[in-house]
């Protein structure tokens, strides 16, 4: 199954919109370290996509690889688009969610009208890809870090929901290949390797 990459590509405006507001009425969010995750397990956390379906993370891949495309802030948008276009025209095939990540009590009051603004700017045929968080979104900031929030935080997830890849510095061709290899590790592929030179 090829995974759906293309939720987040008119996202920008709507979703600026909606998170500077959130940013705002939450005013003193607590800011957490950037820290790496990598072997620990992903933390259960319940959100709703744009289609209204309540999305249980990472259970929802079912015993299969699982890939996160988090956001905690509108610039974010930026480097996650990068990331979707590359995976994109890698071929990548795994069940893909991008999770914007607003923690807090008051954002999630204006859940409603924040999802509505997000709603706008995406094709109804990609609303069950994109996940957000409010109130548990505090725990996925505490999982990854939420701290300098420009790049987004990409985490790949085993089929029992352990970090085998995570990357928070932005998208490059570099850590694109590394996604790559660790998900063909997953499914038991190896990548080609580079011929050997002839033993003299």
């Amino acid at each position: 199954m090829r995974a759906d990459f293309h939720a987040f590509r008119a996202i920008a405006g709507p979703f600026a919109l909606g998170v500077i507001l959130a940013m705002v009425l939450a005013g003193c969010a607590s800011s957490v370290p950037r820290r790496d995750p990598m072997g620990e397990r992903f933390p259960v956390v319940n959100g709703k996509s744009l289609d209204g379906s309540e999305v249980q993370l990472p259970t929802v891949g079912s015993g299969k690889p699982l890939l996160l495309l988090i956001g905690y802030e509108q610039s974010t948008q930026f480097d996650l688009d990068r990331w979707i276009m590359g995976i994109s025209d890698s071929g990548l095939a795994v069940k893909t969610y991008e999770v914007p990540t607003i923690p807090g009590l008051v954002p999630g009051m204006f859940s409603g009208w924040i999802d509505g603004g997000m709603r706008r700017g995406i094709p109804r045929e990609d609303w069950g890809g994109v996940v957000t968080l409010y109130g548990d979104g505090a725990r996925v900031a505490e999982f990854t870090g939420n701290r300098d929030g420009l790049p987004g935080r990409i985490v790949l997830l085993d089929g029992s929901g352990v970090v085998v890849f995570f990357h928070d510095r932005g998208y490059s061709l570099q850590s694109l290949h590394k996604l790559r290899d660790a998900l063909a590790k997953l499914e038991g592929a190896v990548p080609a390797a580079a011929p050997e030179s002839p033993a003299k």
